[in-house]
């Protein structure tokens, strides 16, 4: 298993002694997310800063953006890093796509399927494989003159991983995907029982191998060295798993372990009652949502809940200082190979 860092969502300014804190700790790669800054730009200064990190977006939002300007900002990455950069997108839900970004929506897994094959048609064409001629029912590229080219790149095969959470989603990420991004509001179980099956079938519909998808997750952790320092990290995670479960696209996580919170969680969070909401998530939840153990015991225990369904991990604390420096990279040391 490799371990990933997250970047902070501060200023862009401090991305760099971020990473180079990130390379000595011992994580294997850096990711960046879509929140207060464009994770593209995040991770450029992430790429000078630590040339041979790998880095990702985790991930970019697709819809906001034409497939030319992904490609774009990809290609880039991928050259700068050296074949290092690992491009993760995602739909988004319609509220976020039409009123943050201003951008159509429609049906997202034929559009994200489009998306996809049009990235790679235009990839071609820069490596040289072929004109680009990319005609579909959302997207349609035919104009690629030299002057706006960038050219070929030692390193062309950039690896696309899809946010998934729903079967629709996790089939395309097994038809045509090189890995998925499993949505941090998850468990086991839902990895093994929706996830998992959904992605062989689509792997099945293409003639792939499922185990071929790399399997990228963000873990909720709780932990501490004293009740105090545990309850303050609980709370944390509780507020996070409240937040998605009160939004309807995650739902099936709920359903699928027979959490009847789904409609309170929206409608508290209607009312912007966002400190309450956490009190709908029990311990029971937050135990099968969340990895909660002391230090001593948190390896083993992330190991027992992600070993075989997960093969890069990130970790979401709950306040976020419940580790010094040297317990987080003992705990890196001990979960990568």
């Amino acid at each position: 298993m490799r371990v990933d860092h997250y970047l902070a969502p501060g200023p862009l300014a401090g991305v760099g002694d971020e990473v180079r804190q990130a390379v000595r700790l011992g994580f294997d790669g850096v990711m960046a997310a879509e929140t207060g800054h464009d994770p593209f730009l995040a991770l450029t200064a992430a790429a000078t800063a630590a040339p041979g990190m790998e880095l990702g977006t985790a991930v970019a939002v697709a819809f906001a953006r034409s497939p030319m300007t992904v490609a774009h900002a990809a290609w880039d990455l991928a050259a700068l890093t050296g074949g290092r950069f690992l491009l993760g997108l995602g739909t988004q839900i319609r509220a976020h796509v039409v009123g943050r970004f201003a951008m159509p929506w429609s049906a997202p897994v034929p559009r994200m399927r489009e998306y996809i094959a049009a990235l790679r048609a235009i990839w071609a064409a820069w490596q040289g494989h072929a004109p680009l001629r990319f005609r579909g029912d959302h997207y349609r590229f035919t104009l690629m003159t030299p002057f706006f080219d960038p050219g070929p790149i030692e390193r062309p095969d950039i690896p696309i991983l899809l946010a998934a959470v729903g079967p629709g989603m996790c089939r395309l990420v097994g038809e045509t995907a090189e890995g998925i991004h499993v949505h941090p509001f998850h468990t086991r179980r839902y990895v093994e029982e929706v996830v998992g099956p959904a992605i062989a079938e689509g792997a099945a519909r293409t003639g792939r191998d499922p185990a071929a998808v790399t399997r990228v997750a963000t873990l909720f952790v709780v932990t501490g060295h004293d009740d105090d320092e545990m309850e303050r990290s609980a709370t944390g995670v509780r507020r996070r798993i409240a937040f998605y479960g009160s939004t309807p696209a995650y739902r099936e996580v709920l359903n699928l372990h027979g959490w009847e919170v789904g409609d309170e969680l929206t409608a508290r969070s209607k009312r912007g009652e966002w400190e309450e909401m956490a009190e709908l998530i029990d311990d029971g939840m937050l135990e099968t949502v969340a990895v909660v153990a002391p230090p001593e015991e948190l390896a083993s225990a992330i190991r027992e809940r992600c070993d075989g369904i997960v093969d890069r991990l990130g970790l979401a604390f709950g306040s976020g200082d419940e580790l010094s420096q040297d317990e987080l990279a003992s705990l890196v040391e001990a979960l990568t190979p």
